[in-house]
């Protein structure tokens, strides 16, 4: 390793397997679902409030809304109900408890960290910083979702993590979200459905417009081309799924940063949201935005897909565009360079790549800005998150993967003008996996997903071994005059 001066901080972020949803636990057998509710039916109003007092007093103490997230789970199955009679609020909550389940957003691990500054510095010392910290979760079935912890780097250096809350809670999905018509318009050439059908669907919207627009024109389009043919049907179900997968949350004011949790929405990313990349994006008028890349997975293949927000409570997710949307561990620079936006890349799993683009949702002709050169990164190397800007150049923290997969962190820097220009990297390695910490869900592996700058210290927060997560600093000056004596 370098002999760069790092120093650990005492934040530990350790996975709790307490902190868990309501999920829906329906059967795929329409036949188990019917038979079940059968059985939730003949109950008498005594054996079902006996049932639901007993839920309540298990699992009610666990969750914010207990009986609203069993209300909506009753709703999926409510058409199997096979009564005349109005059923009693009591018995749906119980048919919900029995078409619901509990589950550990962390039982697995808790890793793969990004750090930005938080949109509210209101009564923070000066000297010091606000913090949002997101984290990759993984329970069950090793499905992933981003969880967020707040935090403060007092003037003296030092950092607490703020309380973290037994509850997590899910959020609302904005029912008739916005799109933006110009990133529809390329991801259906980029799929290959430039047809009169797409056009027809299209004509009537405006530059943004709402989910029930779109239904409105689909359903328009659907009645004039009957019978539908192949093509017909197909382009339809293309804008149905690309609308899908662009979607809004929304947590109420009232919830911590620490109880919202981001979890799978759309089929993309059924099984998982992966190592989320935050970064505050400064625009030409001055104003932050946070993007955030990640990828989405569906059990079988990959696709990043892009976060905005502005204030950690509204979300809109969206997917990205362009030849050069492919593999993991695409990140953002944090501002445009020469009027255009910045993305560093690894489209062919092996080298570091960037690219650059006229919109934030499209991307194209990637090229290679550095390979593996040292051992301990000769498999491939990759970025630890969006490029940190400095009087020096864009200083990028890298990931090396070596012999026996393992995985250390590294550094490189960049031009500031010309980001194609790589003005010196790390011969050693930053930070590696050593002693008991190789140890976890995978061994040998120190990852991150975003740095900041702060004073004189990059504040760096990594995970060890895909399970916990540490925070250390480092100091900026000595690390600067590593790279530039490459």
């Amino acid at each position: 390793m370098s002999n760069i001066p790092i120093q650990r901080h005492g934040v530990t972020l350790l996975p709790d397997s307490s902190r868990v949803i309501i999920r829906p636990f329906i059967p795929g057998d329409p036949a188990r679902i019917n038979s079940g509710m059968r059985r939730a039916l003949v109950l008498t109003d005594a054996e079902v409030n006996t049932a639901l007092d007993a839920l309540r007093e298990e699992f009610e103490s666990r969750h914010h809304d207990f009986e609203g997230v069993l209300l909506e789970n009753f709703s999926q199955v409510k058409d199997y109900v096979n009564t005349p009679q109005l059923l009693s609020r009591e018995r749906e909550l119980l048919i919900g408890g029995m078409f619901s389940g509990e589950y550990s957003l962390e039982s697995a691990a808790l890793f793969n960290p990004s750090i930005v500054p938080h949109p509210d510095q209101s009564g923070v010392p000066e000297g010091g910083l606000r913090f949002v910290m997101s984290l990759r979760a993984t329970g069950e079935g090793h499905i992933s979702s981003i969880e967020f912890r707040g935090g403060e780097i007092a003037p003296d250096g030092s950092i607490e993590i703020d309380p973290v809350s037994g509850y997590v809670t899910m959020p609302e999905i904005v029912p008739n979200p916005s799109y933006r018509k110009s990133s529809f318009i390329l991801k259906f050439h980029e799929m290959g459905f430039d047809n009169e059908f797409a056009d027809a669907v299209m004509a009537p919207l405006g530059a943004e417009f709402t989910r029930s627009a779109l239904n409105e024109s689909l359903g328009t389009v659907r009645h004039e081309f009957l019978p539908g043919t192949h093509e017909v049907r197909r382009t339809l179900e293309c804008i149905q799924w690309l609308a899908d997968s662009n979607y809004e949350l929304r947590f109420p004011r009232k919830y911590s940063l620490s109880e919202r949790i981001i979890f799978p929405v759309s089929r993309n990313e059924s099984n998982g949201i992966e190592d989320a990349r935050f970064v505050r994006f400064v625009e030409d008028d001055g104003t932050a935005i946070y993007y955030a890349t990640y990828t989405a997975y569906n059990g079988s293949t990959i696709l990043p897909q892009l976060i905005e927000t502005r204030d950690f409570l509204h979300f809109r997710i969206l997917t990205l565009n362009g030849a050069a949307v492919q593999n993991k561990g695409m990140a953002l620079f944090p501002r445009k360079i020469d009027g255009r936006f910045v993305m560093l890349s690894r489209q062919d799993d092996e080298n570091l790549f960037i690219m650059f683009s006229d919109n934030v949702h499209y991307w194209n002709k990637p090229q290679i800005i550095m390979r593996p050169e040292a051992l301990w990164e000769s498999c491939k190397v990759g970025n630890c998150g969006s490029p940190i800007e400095t009087e020096a150049g864009w200083l990028v923290i890298t990931h090396g993967v070596g012999p026996m997969r393992k995985y250390c962190i590294g550094a490189v820097l960049l031009d500031l003008e010309d980001p194609t220009k790589v003005l010196g990297r790390l011969r050693e390695p930053l930070v590696c996996p050593m002693g008991s910490e190789r140890e976890g869900y995978v061994p040998n592996v120190v990852y991150s997903c975003g740095s900041l700058l702060h004073g004189d210290k990059l504040i760096l927060p990594y995970a060890l071994s895909d399970r916990i997560t540490v925070i250390s600093s480092v100091d900026i000056a000595a690390l600067l005059n590593a790279l530039k004596a490459y």
